[in-house]
């Protein structure tokens, strides 16, 4: 399934931005979603994960309490809420898709997107 992520910038520190995740697939609604995210120097690591309908969903530690994964079947989308963004968020941020049940790790996922930048000054 192809994705196509969407909705980065540049940001202050305490504000928020949406990301989008678009899938290209009439079977979007049985994959699992997953959000990761990669800054320079680091390995990529896990944000957020949806499961096909939108009743499981798992957070990184780091993360809970300020980004919400959510999605729309029907639009074959899958989004992340980015609230009281701190500097510490800047990375690059890929959505992933599997056919399998929910996980945290990158090599549980199958299909990837692009990537989308999100940057967050002090």
């Amino acid at each position: 399934v192809q994705l196509q992520a969407s909705g980065g910038g540049l940001v202050q520190a305490g504000g928020s931005l949406r990301l989008s995740c678009a899938a290209a697939r009439r079977t979007f609604s049985s994959y699992t979603m997953g959000w990761f995210r990669q800054a320079p120097g680091k390995e990529r690591e896990f944000v957020a994960a949806i499961n096909w309908r939108g009743w499981i969903t798992y957070y990184a530690d780091s993360v809970k309490g300020r980004f919400t994964i959510s999605r729309d079947n029907a639009k074959m989308t899958v989004y992340l809420q980015m609230n009281s963004l701190k500097p510490e968020d800047t990375a690059v941020y890929y959505c992933a898709a599997d056919q399998l049940r929910i996980g945290t790790r990158d090599s549980e996922y199958e299909y990837w997107g692009q990537g989308t930048q999100v940057t967050v000054s002090s």
